[in-house]
């Protein structure tokens, strides 16, 4: 029995059975109550719970989608930066900050900010990320953020200028966090030598996981260049996804940045949200194993059915990576990301897991319309392809949603501060009670 835990017994199991009776409702009561499970409708529509500057998603009429970055369309952001040749993910994360693209100048000064703001308190990785590493880097990342209040003298001032300076703390420091997290828990599993590389200022974000993360420090240019184009394209999406939700409800009770943001690392930690990539590419591990031929389109097919009827792979009836609430036809994140997935399984010499994952991206959409009642479209979406393009680039599998919030923080951070500025009243969602009123009876009146 671990220390502070109690075993699970019998009677704690029996317990559990009897308490799940009293919680159950009848999927017919949201129908009759007009309750929008999730906060959508059946089409998919959300409900509006608040205003943002943000970013916005545009889905037109033949169901194509497109994102925008504070009104500017994120394909034109990322062939801005790959036409110039220059990493993007820094002035994503001005953009998204402070409303407007960086000048150049602009850029230079925030990039010499965040590079000043990259170093951990004295002594943080000894005695915070070596002690008790986990398993789940996403636990480790909430852990060290929570650690970092009691290292802040201005931990509770919620002015905007001290939110600004936490943020930009958090989102330089986050990379650090979760690659010696890695490190840690790697070297407490498996032994062997411990490396933890200081970032290098001159260096990219992008460029710094790559080198941290890598015992030899050393990537190609292709490399950095689709991992920082992975960040621009997680960074931000909308006010309405499940974990930027959380920082706004969170955040609307008055309570300090480091509460916030481990609220939103809770909320993607959850394989519905951003623990979907590291699905995908467990999903493709099993289908590589069960299907001979990996040009049969037949024999793809039967495999995305047995998915669908709970057959393969986790017997959950999903095909990971596709479909999305929002988009019906095309995320417009995963049409970006296709064709550098594609230079970059070229180089790696794996075009041929990538001819097989443009393969499941054509035929789910039709296995799924003659398998299921939907009500709109499905497209592949981000984490279809991401999870591939980190195991090209060597990334563990414990970093895939990690990474996801090194990107993602950006964007929480903007809302935080959004919040902060524009509301003045705690978010309170109303739910409608339907238990049966009952007369409390006194204990020898009990029947056992």
């Amino acid at each position: 029995m671990g220390y502070g835990f109690i075993e699970l017994t019998p009677e704690i199991v029996k317990l559990a059975e009897k308490s799940m009776e009293g919680y159950k409702i009848a999927p017919e009561l949201y129908t009759q109550y007009d309750v929008k499970r999730g906060l959508r409708d059946i089409n998919g529509n959300g409900v509006v719970a608040g205003l943002t500057n943000i970013s916005t998603i545009k889905v037109d009429e033949e169901g194509q989608g497109k994102l925008f970055y504070r009104g500017i369309n994120v394909e034109d952001i990322v062939t801005g930066f790959i036409k110039e040749k220059r990493y993007g993910f820094e002035e994503t994360i001005y953009l998204l900050l402070f409303g407007n693209m960086p000048t150049e100048t602009e850029l230079d000064e925030f990039k010499d900010i965040l590079s000043e703001a990259r170093n951990l308190p004295t002594t943080f990785t000894r005695d915070v990320i070596m002690k008790a590493p986990s398993d789940n880097m996403m636990n480790t990342l909430a852990k060290c953020v929570l650690s970092l209040y009691s290292y802040d003298h201005a931990a509770n001032d919620i002015s905007i200028p001290n939110v600004l300076r936490q943020s930009i703390s958090l989102i330089t420091l986050f990379p650090v966090l979760a690659t010696y997290g890695y490190h840690a828990y790697k070297y407490t599993r498996d032994g062997g030598s411990l490396f933890i590389h200081d970032p290098d200022p001159g260096l990219s974000i992008a460029e710094n996981l790559l080198y941290m993360l890598r015992p030899d420090k050393k990537y190609t240019e292709l490399e950095a260049r689709i991992l920082d184009l992975a960040l621009v394209l997680h960074a931000e999406h909308g006010g309405g996804n499940n974990s930027t939700f959380t920082v706004h409800v969170v955040s609307s009770s008055g309570t300090d940045t480091y509460s916030a943001i481990a609220a939103a690392l809770g909320s993607l930690k959850g394989p519905k949200h951003g623990g979907a990539n590291i699905k995908v590419a467990m999903m493709f591990d099993d289908m590589k194993q069960n299907i001979k031929d990996w040009t049969d389109e037949a024999e793809v097919r039967a495999y995305l059915k047995k998915l669908l009827h709970k057959e393969a792979f986790d017997h959950a009836g999903l095909i990971y990576g596709m479909g999305h609430a929002v988009y019906s036809h095309s995320d417009p994140r995963a049409m970006v990301f296709k064709g550098f997935v594609e230079k970059l399984s070229s180089e790696k010499g794996r075009h041929d897991e990538f001819d097989l994952y443009s393969m499941v991206e054509r035929l789910a959409p039709e296995v799924i319309a003659e398998e299921r009642k939907i009500y709109k479209g499905v497209c592949a979406n981000v984490d279809f392809y991401s999870g591939f393009v980190y195991r090209m680039l060597g990334i563990p599998d414990e970093l895939f949603t990690p990474l996801f919030a090194v990107s993602r923080i950006s964007g929480w951070s903007a809302h935080r501060i959004e919040e902060l500025i524009n509301s003045n009243k705690i978010i309170r969602p109303a739910y409608k009670a339907i238990s049966p009123m009952r007369e409390y009876t006194d204990m020898e009146n009990r029947m056992d």
